[in-house]
């Protein structure tokens, strides 16, 4: 599975909303070479490969690059016109270089290291499933009113999403999208919230709609489910509650069918496009785009990935959604001088690299506007794996803990929701804690229908509880090694951003 990546900011200060406007531009003079004809014969002796091609918006443009890309020996998938993102299929091992050459084109590049096969997440840790004796024994601690499971769901009580439920549980006239491993939307507890209208399969950066085209392929690829629970299970007296109940979800699949379970960028670009096409109000992310943990602006292929994800969640933006990111499993100060990276590319062999996090960047959830994710465990402190940094994390969440037990009868540090074929069962990630966060901005949509992502965004940190820094040395994983450093005030910090997310607040 792809793992989780981070977020943050640019040299010198400058905000990542300014450095990517000023570094991508969207570069609007950088090609000025003559459009390739086709008197330049393409070579088609490489591997099939996935391209993004960049360009202007308009259709002369457009249509000038899309015969330049035949030209070079490419074949287009789809072309984005409103955001200017054409998704190409090209066996030609130079289709890269010769199309950035071509006029109108602002960036191009290779979206993997490896060939096409027919046709990332952020949890830490495999599924624990939960059997049907262990849920019978969870389900007799149920009090009046509760789920039979919710006992298990310390991370509910910990931001007042029990409590909020009976205040106000969500619109149904808000949907937040889970782009994931695809949504098992037959469980019982996601069957009564589920949106088919506005869901989709991505695989290959062309959505496909057909019914149950986003359902997971196999039990293994259980990821999304989980996320979908998190965020809307329906409180129907049957398993667990979603932080916002009320509310309906649906799924956009974006992970490569096989084992991998790999999230390409044109497969990105499609979900936060069709998303935002749909009317969708909040859309969930729990991974990083793949094959990079990290895309550096001076390696083409990989400003091409941030260009192209980039127009589209900003198209999203434009259209009123708000998009909630993980921060990722790494553990990484996101605010740090130097990060090593020896997982990238996650599709071929990787290679070690040391990058700056303030030039090379996580994708999506380093974009701007998006909301930055970190996890905590039921003592409220950050998971021993969750990334932070000062002026990166916008605001913290549960995300489970193995080393911080609950009082709970199952004792398990982790999340509890639904897994496929009627299931449940606990995981644990930054992967984990971003549904949180989007199942509370769901709430505050609920109530505030007019307000803009930027204005849900304010809210979520207006109402969100800050632990501070610990006044202890940080140990995570209590080996008595410091993991971390807690940099910041009791408003705002590199763990916590401006605090832990609180339902009850949401809705009051």
């Amino acid at each position: 599975m792809a793992h989780l990546r981070s977020r943050r900011r640019l040299a010198l200060a400058v905000p990542v909303v300014l450095s990517l406007t000023a570094s991508l531009g969207f570069l609007p003079g950088a090609a000025s070479a003559a459009p390739l004809t086709a008197s330049a014969t393409p070579s088609a002796d490489g591997p099939d490969l996935a391209y993004v091609v960049n360009t202007k918006t308009d259709r002369h443009t457009i249509g000038s690059v899309e015969k330049a890309i035949a030209a070079a020996g490419g074949t287009v998938v789809i072309s984005y016109e409103k955001i200017g993102v054409i998704v190409v299929h090209s066996a030609n091992p130079d289709f890269g270089r010769q199309i950035r050459a071509v006029r109108g084109v602002q960036s191009a590049g290779a979206t993997r290291t490896a060939p096409l096969t027919p046709s990332g997440t952020t949890d830490e840790g495999t599924a624990q499933v939960l059997s049907a004796t262990q849920a019978a024994e969870v389900a007799k601690s149920a009090t009046a009113g509760e789920e039979p499971l919710e006992a298990d769901q310390w991370d509910l009580r910990a931001i007042g999403a029990d409590k909020a439920a009976k205040i106000n549980p969500g619109s149904r006239n808000v949907t937040v999208a889970v782009i994931d491993t695809g949504v098992d939307d037959t469980h019982p507890d996601i069957a009564p919230n589920f949106s088919p209208s506005q869901s989709a399969n991505c695989v290959g950066g062309k959505p496909d709609t057909t019914y149950g085209a986003w359902r997971p392929v196999d039990a293994d690829h259980y990821h999304g489910t989980h996320v979908a629970g998190e965020i809307a299970a329906a409180r129907n007296g049957v398993g667990v509650a979603g932080v916002a109940p009320g509310v309906k979800v649906s799924g956009i699949t974006v992970a490569e069918p096989d084992a991998g379970q790999l999230f390409f960028p044109e497969s990105v670009v499609c979900a936060f496009v069709f998303a935002a096409d749909h009317g969708v109000e909040i859309t969930n992310n729990s991974y990083y785009v793949d094959p990079w943990l990290y895309n550096c602006l001076d390696d083409p292929d990989q400003r091409a990935i941030v260009d192209a994800v980039n127009r589209a969640q900003l198209y999203a933006q434009k259209k009123g959604a708000l998009n909630v990111a993980a921060a990722g499993n790494s553990n990484h100060d996101l605010d740090a001088d130097a990060i090593v990276d020896d997982s990238s590319p996650d599709d071929s062999t990787p290679v070690t690299r040391t990058i700056d996090p303030h030039t090379c960047f996580d994708v999506p959830t380093q974009l701007p506007g998006v909301v930055t994710v970190s996890a905590t465990g039921v003592t409220s402190a950050k998971s021993y794996y969750s990334s932070y940094g000062k002026g990166v994390i916008d605001v913290a969440a549960p995300g489970g803990d193995r080393y911080k037990i609950p009082d709970t009868p199952s004792q398990n540090g982790r999340i509890l929701s639904t897994l496929p074929n009627n299931q449940y069962g606990f995981l644990q990630g930054t992967s984990m804690a971003t549904p949180h966060v989007a199942g509370v901005a769901a709430l505050l949509k609920s109530k505030y229908r007019w307000a803009t992502p930027a204005q849900l965004q304010a809210l979520l940190k207006a109402e969100a509880d800050n632990p501070g820094c610990p006044s202890e040395p940080y140990d995570g994983n209590g080996d008595g090694v410091v993991d971390a450093t807690c940099e910041g005030g009791k408003r705002l910090n590199g763990f916590y951003g401006s605090g832990i997310v609180n339902a009850l607040r949401a809705v009051k």
